[in-house]
């Protein structure tokens, strides 16, 4: 029988992501979209840490079983750290990655090289029946190129420069980006605590 891992994200890049993550596991990745009876929960928390719990702990709630949540988002210093919990719908309800691009690239046009710093943040929080839910964090650091470069990846991927790497984050390969990106370092510190809600 295969294990089945639920991910509380109707994001397909994310998805996509956790498969990745999990196949060396034997674990089958199932999100929201494979349930589409189960609604999106409503992200009324005010950091990226009470939105992954309360998305981690309600799905689980509704299916009795192991669910882990993400929350997450890109954090500008001249920004004053906006976008933030507010990334996905950055330009407006409709979560539109171009226009939220577009938004932040207008933002930034008169900002230098140097001023132009960010980090992808993720919070991924684990919940399931009778079990305390957890956290793991995990950063990215980075800077905000001018202009979109790359194919790969989904969000800010393609604004978002790794200077260890000399690429954006959509120039990298899957694999590339598990290692270096804040879902894979978070990623990295929950194989750490998995053992214990397996």
């Amino acid at each position: 029988m295969t294990k089945r891992v639920i991910i509380a994200t109707k994001n397909r890049g994310k998805a996509k992501e956790f498969q990745h993550m999990f196949a060396p596991y034997g674990y089958e990745v199932q999100t929201l979209l494979d349930l589409p009876h189960i609604e999106d929960v409503e992200e009324t928390g005010e950091t990226f840490e009470e939105n992954a719990i309360l998305k981690a702990e309600t799905v689980a709630e509704i299916l009795g079983e192991l669910v882990i949540a993400d929350d997450s988002g890109l954090a500008i210093d001249a920004l004053e750290g906006r976008p933030g919990v507010y990334s996905a719908r950055y330009a407006g309800e409709e979560k539109s990655d171009e226009a939220n691009m577009e938004k932040v690239l207008g933002e930034l046009e008169s900002v230098e090289e140097s001023d132009r710093t960010a980090r992808f943040h993720c919070v991924l929080a684990i919940a399931g029946p009778n079990r305390e839910t957890r956290t793991v964090t995990g950063k990215c650091e980075g800077t905000i190129l001018q202009e979109k470069r790359g194919t790969n990846g989904f969000g800010y991927d393609p604004i978002f420069y790794v200077p260890t790497l000399g690429k954006s984050m959509a120039e990298l390969s899957q694999e590339e980006k598990s290692q270096i990106s804040h879902r894979g370092n978070a990623l990295k510190k929950l194989k750490n605590i998995i053992s214990d809600f397996i």
